[in-house]
């Protein structure tokens, strides 16, 4: 039985929640190694290849690196399409209460980073979907023209600060840190709070993209990318990302840190584009009853708020000196141990995720999150 289907937008697409949680997984394995660098988060943007298995590890970065962070965003816009039409088959105001829905993300992201992670995604996403909420559902000349003006912005910073890079004025490297390997959980902490300039600054140039890729998600969607009669679409964006955006990343990725910003911010989303065409392509081709891969992704797409959260925690409990410390003590053994570390962190939520769906429908932070959702709207009645 195939997995794509043309489906009304009130039953839930098994292949997106498969999708989804490939996504969140596959974010894992950017985040990772930001996690078990012994300098910190900011120190592990940049690699420098001085021998073999730095570029054993800079060919691993390159399987994940913005690709899935890109596909995810991708599938936010596909998520704001979708509440957008059951708005409207509902006949209620938009954007309406979905105003609410983003304050609650930018809340939960301001969480998330103030008490957990440097390179939160979710305060970005919940300013775009402001804004996409007021271009979902205007012409598609003007979503066109949107789409258009954000490309191009964003294509014109990161063009300027690689010429910046390449010519020696702009510089992303920082000075060495032990306050990820001997600091306190309060003192990095204040260290996200005092630094919130760093951290945040590709939160902010990152909305023009995903401004675009939002639009882009939810037109892609409009076009059937999930419907089973349109394998030629999927077949086209395959073509489109794996054809052109693999050669040309796997380029940038070895050709120094001078291409950083083209190497994760330009030709990442274009092959995020061939992931959504490949992953419902192979769904489609599959027969019987689920495995226990395709459940535990299922389960991890499901509960996808809670895994992404959850498991930067377990990254920063499992590397960081306050925890096990093991991003110092193992440090000899990259990048072996980070790809062991992201697989055993990957198996413990696809199967802590089953098994919580099976007794609760919802995830606990999406259960948290419907409640604070639902509460101002039961108070308005």
């Amino acid at each position: 039985m195939t997995t794509l289907q043309q489906a009304p937008t009130s039953t839930r697409i098994s292949s997106l929640d498969v999708i989804r949680g490939v996504a969140i997984l596959g974010t894992l394995g950017t985040n990772i190694w930001i996690f078990t660098n012994p300098q910190g988060p900011a120190a592990a943007l940049n690699i420098t290849l001085d021998g073999g298995a730095s570029y054993v590890e800079a060919a691993l970065r390159w399987l994940a690196n913005g690709k899935f962070l890109a596909l995810l965003t991708l599938l936010f816009g596909i998520g704001l399409e979708l509440q957008y039409r059951s708005a409207k088959r509902r006949g209620g105001k938009w954007p309406g209460w979905y105003l609410w829905r983003a304050g609650l993300l930018f809340t939960e992201g301001l969480l998330h980073y103030v008490l957990i992670f440097e390179y939160d995604v979710l305060m970005s996403y919940a300013v775009t979907s402001i804004l996409v909420a007021y271009l979902i559902g205007r012409s598609d000349r003007a979503q066109r023209g949107w789409m258009i003006a954000m490309g191009t912005v964003h294509v014109a910073f990161i063009g300027l600060t690689t010429l910046g890079m390449l010519h020696g004025d702009v510089s992303l490297s920082t000075p060495p840190t032990d306050l990820y390997t001997h600091g306190s959980y309060l003192e990095q902490l204040t260290g996200r709070l005092t630094e919130w300039g760093i951290y945040r600054a590709e939160a902010i140039f990152v909305i023009p993209l995903s401004t675009l890729l939002f639009l882009a998600g939810a037109r892609l969607y409009r076009a059937g990318v999930f419907n089973a009669d349109q394998q030629r679409l999927r077949n086209r964006l395959m073509l489109f990302g794996f054809g052109i955006g693999v050669p040309l990343n796997l380029v940038t990725t070895f050709a120094g840190p001078e291409w950083f910003m083209v190497d994760r911010y330009i030709l990442p989303p274009v092959i995020a584009l061939g992931l959504l065409g490949l992953i419902p392509t192979v769904l489609a081709s599959l027969r019987g009853e689920p495995g226990v891969l395709r459940r535990g992704l299922t389960a991890v797409g499901r509960t996808a708020l809670s895994c992404y959260v959850f498991q930067n925690l377990v990254g920063a409990v499992l590397c960081y000196g306050w925890g096990l410390g093991l991003a110092a003590q193992f440090d000899w053994a990259r990048p072996w141990w980070v790809v062991l570390a992201w697989a055993a962190i990957c198996a413990t939520f696809m199967t802590l995720a089953s098994l919580w769906l099976r007794r609760f429908e919802r995830g606990p932070l999406e259960a948290v999150w419907n409640w604070a959702y639902r509460l101002p709207q039961r108070s308005a009645r």
